[in-house]
């Protein structure tokens, strides 16, 4: 499985790598710096709630060739980062806002075409 981590430098930079982002439990204890109790009792109150679907959003595969994990997808990061309360989470949580603030709008192109049904029944 190619799948892509979310990193956070000495400096408090957020890097996101390219790719489908999936990550295991141990690897957002480490991102998150917080306790592996806390990470799951807030990944169930996530899916208890209905705010996301565990069949689409959590999978199992190897993490090493003799052992499984279960990896988590850039949905439950996000959702982590807005329910955690970490010094990490909170730079997530700006990167994710300022991403999305600092989206160009992109330009809506609208083609309307417009014809006539008399003039066309008269040439046919």
């Amino acid at each position: 499985m190619e799948r892509g981590i979310i990193t956070i430098s000495e400096s408090g930079k957020v890097n996101i790598s390219s790719g489908n982002v999936w990550m295991s439990e141990m690897e957002l204890v480490e991102l998150f710096g917080v306790a592996a109790p806390t990470l799951r009792a807030i990944i169930r109150a996530i899916y208890k709630s209905g705010t996301l679907n565990p069949a689409t959003t959590q999978r199992c595969d190897f993490a090493t060739p003799k052992s499984w994990a279960t990896f988590y997808n850039l949905e439950v990061i996000i959702a982590l980062a807005f329910r955690l309360n970490s010094y990490k989470a909170c730079k997530i949580r700006q990167n994710v806002l300022n991403s999305l603030c600092q989206r160009k709008k992109a330009d809506i192109n609208l083609l309307i075409s417009l014809i006539n049904k008399h003039l066309k029944q008269q040439k046919v």
